[in-house]
């Protein structure tokens, strides 16, 4: 049995942080399901383009329910004991679908670089059953990172003290109590694992927007310029704030109050990252922005047109 501790946070800032954290999860929740429901509705939306969007906001809601809720509990809880086979779950579907959104975001990338890059091609390259298998591709490698991530730290022996020093299971907390003398190596295993995949997902993506760069630059009028990289501003702006958070978290210095700081930035990241993708996407995208207004609101808030 383990425990999530609170003792480092000032127990007055609990209360702000859960009415925080809830008013965040809820309008993540409320964001993506009006994404997915306006795509839904909308057939001008049946793209390649908005069936990744779709997916990725699938991806956000199950790894926002997997850890949030159970946070959400313990913050205001005085019970905090969670089982081995509880925090190894959510290690694991925490792990899943986050890597599933890096590369969602991946993929969603390469249809721009298609998209712009190779325009008579586009059918093509990104046919229905092409961007369903991409898909099914980003889900099954996400669920294998889970695993493997998951099988290398709950591989490990724990002993002595049970008291996680976060509001969930978070890996590098988890790795704290585990002993040994493989501990180091399986830490460098997990940083391995995890680098790899996030650092080639982000070179892949730098890749796609020098080259979607280098077409928009040749088009000859400003007007056409501006028009085509408005078709990425959303994408990209998402994944700037999705690897510059992370890149906070887990490569900052380490400094005196480290566990405070770590714990509070990596809970913030995990609820505040979620919350903004469905408002960068719904108010960068034009497209999706008017389709929502058509469908939802005139019809809810007539008052509005």
């Amino acid at each position: 049995m383990l425990k999530n501790s609170r003792v480092t946070f000032p127990q007055q800032l609990l209360p702000v942080l859960f009415l925080l954290y809830l008013l965040m999860y809820l309008f993540t929740l409320l964001g993506n399901l009006l994404i997915m429901a306006t795509v839904w509705i909308e057939h001008r939306l049946h793209t390649p383009m908005y069936l990744f969007l779709c997916a990725l906001s699938i991806s956000e809601i199950l790894f926002t329910v997997a850890i949030t809720p159970r946070m959400l509990a313990d913050l205001l809880s005085t019970h905090h004991s969670i089982t081995f086979l509880a925090c190894a779950s959510q290690m694991f579907f925490s792990f899943t679908f986050g890597f599933t959104h890096s590369f969602l975001l991946m993929v969603m990338g390469y249809d721009r670089y298609v998209a712009i890059c190779h325009p008579l091609h586009y059918n093509m390259f990104m046919s229905p059953r092409g961007c369903a298998r991409l898909v099914a591709w980003t889900w099954a490698g996400g669920s294998v990172m889970g695993m493997m991530v998951t099988m290398i730290v709950f591989h490990l022996t724990f002993c002595g003290s049970t008291v996680i020093q976060h509001f969930a299971c978070h890996v590098f907390s988890l790795l704290k109590l585990a002993c040994g003398n493989n501990t180091s190596s399986v830490i460098m295993g997990v940083m391995l694992v995890c680098v790899t995949a996030l650092g080639g997902c982000l070179l892949l993506l730098i890749l796609s927007y020098v080259f979607i760069v280098a077409a928009i630059l040749r088009i000859p009028s400003a007007e056409g310029r501006h028009k085509t990289f408005s078709t990425c501003v959303s994408h990209l702006t998402v994944v700037v704030v999705h690897y510059s958070f992370a890149s906070i978290i887990y490569f900052k210095p380490k400094g005196l109050h480290s566990m405070y700081s770590d714990a509070l930035m990596a809970t913030t990241y995990t609820v505040f990252t979620p919350f903004l993708s469905p408002i960068i996407f719904s108010l960068r995208n034009k497209e999706l922005k008017n389709a929502i207004h058509k469908n939802f609101c005139r019809k809810f808030c007539p008052l509005s047109s």
